[in-house]
């Protein structure tokens, strides 16, 4: 099986390290590079192309929230994960505006932290659960000029997989609710994202409670 190849960003030198050796024991990753800052990570991003980017939202050398927009702007495809020591909802905010796939508190557990990071590159949305509720909840009340609804275009099923999305269940929980095919379900999420025009699962789970698909 081929390992997940992971990028560290962080300018602290002690906790990088203690990460990389943490996940340089497990079997199914590997850490494809390092950075000390934002603008070493986008440098790094385009050579390196890793599967998944550990990115501190609060650096000296760049900040992570922008390296993280430039990341995504130039490789849409790839995940970016911010690690974070604070809950401050308007960062938090700018991070997902950004592209951020979601969140992990540096002071999880250590298999917390891998398991969340599994979840990731598994297709499963990635919040820390002390933060899941003050971000989904900061990203749906927010109000996006000109935003328009485009509930319309979507099949009475990707409807039901995304008011499922909303309420915080993993692809797994919703292929069981639904009693349809895990495949099937990302099929369908990936389809939502494309017709409603957002970048991942805390933006949908974001548009179906800004849109009373489920209780906020």
């Amino acid at each position: 099986m081929d390992k997940a190849r992971l990028m560290l960003v962080d300018d602290h030198a002690l906790f990088r390290s203690a990460l990389k050796s943490l996940l340089a024991d497990q079997p199914d990753m590997e850490v494809a590079a390092e950075a000390a800052g934002g603008r070493e990570a986008v440098r790094l991003a385009g050579t390196v192309r890793p599967d998944l980017v550990l990115m501190d939202i609060n650096m000296a050398d760049g900040d992570g929230v922008e390296a993280t927009r430039m990341i995504k702007d130039r490789y849409p495809e790839m995940e970016v994960l911010m690690l974070t020591a604070s809950d401050d909802d308007e960062l938090l905010l700018d991070a997902v505006r950004a592209g951020a796939s979601g969140y992990l508190l540096k002071h999880m557990e250590p298999e917390s932290f891998l398991t969340e990071i599994r979840r990731r590159l598994s297709g499963e949305g990635t919040i820390s659960l002390d933060v899941a509720a003050k971000i989904v909840h900061a990203v749906a009340v927010k109000s996006h000029a000109g935003e328009t609804s485009r509930f319309e275009h979507l099949s009475e099923r990707e409807q039901e997989v995304l008011s499922l999305v909303g309420r915080g269940l993993t692809n797994r929980e919703i292929a069981d609710v639904l009693n349809i095919a895990e495949n099937t379900v990302k099929n369908h999420l990936r389809s939502i994202l494309q017709k409603l025009g957002l970048e991942n699962r805390v933006q949908a789970a974001a548009y179906a409670i800004r849109h009373g698909m489920v209780d906020a």
